[in-house]
């Protein structure tokens, strides 16, 4: 089945947030979405595409979304004003994993991040997808550093 990789569009909302919500694996934000999306959704999304230093992509089979991911150019005023990239909320529908759908999505947010002019990539994973860790190092990511995150609300 042929994928594509495209930037998300409204109509894709549903099924985003969906994938956003799974349990143990997506955010816990998300978890008590309502359908159709909240505006929330909607205004971010709306936010995202208005950037140039932003895009959410999916994977596309025939019309149905199986995978997504945030890419965020920063720049930075150390590393001589150099741009990294910042990979979020990567996200592969249960049914859809082992197929390629994630590589994919990875080498296009890596492509644009070199056409960008980043000099890294980089992404954080939650400590229990272990499958996600091993995926990562196959795509050359090394576990260089302590991430650690603090709720502000």
């Amino acid at each position: 089945m042929q994928t594509l990789v495209r930037e998300a569009r409204p109509a894709d909302l549903e099924t985003i947030v969906r994938l956003f919500a799974i349990p143990g694996e997506g955010n816990a934000l998300d978890a008590d979405a309502t359908f159709p999306v909240d505006r929330c959704y909607l205004d971010a999304l709306d936010e995202v595409t208005r950037d140039p230093n932003q895009a959410l992509l999916v994977a596309d089979q025939q019309g149905r979304v199986r995978g997504v991911l945030q890419l965020t150019f920063i720049r930075h005023v150390g590393y001589r004003g150099g741009r990294v990239a910042q990979i979020e909320n990567v996200i592969v529908a249960p049914e859809a994993r082992s197929q390629g759908v994630g590589a994919l999505l990875m080498h296009e947010a890596l492509d644009r991040a070199r056409s960008a002019g980043c000099f890294r990539a980089q992404l954080t994973s939650n400590n229990a997808r272990t499958r996600a860790h091993a995926f990562y190092e196959r795509l050359g990511f090394l576990r260089s550093h302590q991430g650690m995150k603090l709720a502000l609300t």
